[in-house]
């Protein structure tokens, strides 16, 4: 495992724990705002940690990137010109949509270029 991209070194030992044989991890991003946690990035499958659940419970969900339907940039503006204004990205798989927003739009960049390369 080299050249790992990560925010926070608890949430990369977190993936690190979880990772099946043969698994590398590409990239952990912290996540802001209400929902998630962080996103991680392996070879296989994309990991988020979804904090929505009630009391002090999360979930770590696994999401191959074959079961990916769309990773889509999220606005609230005119990006006119400008393809990633926003730091906010979505997930869309089956009928869930998970959004993760980071801070700054270049994570959201790498994160949907990330996916986009592996998703089938």
């Amino acid at each position: 495992m080299t050249d790992v991209v990560y925010d926070n070194k608890g949430q990369l030992e977190q993936i690190k724990s979880g990772l099946l044989d043969g698994e590398e991890i590409i990239a952990v991003y912290d996540a802001i705002g209400a929902g998630t946690g962080f996103i991680g990035l392996t070879n296989r499958r994309i990991i988020v940690q979804d904090k929505s659940y009630v009391g002090k419970r999360f979930a770590i969900t696994s999401i191959p990137y074959s079961k990916v339907h769309s990773v889509s940039v999220v606005s609230n503006k005119s990006w006119a010109g400008q393809f990633f204004s926003s730091g906010t990205i979505a997930i869309t798989v089956g009928t869930h949509v998970y959004e993760i927003e980071f801070r700054g739009s270049d994570k959201a960049h790498t994160v949907h270029n990330l996916i986009l390369s592996r998703a089938s």
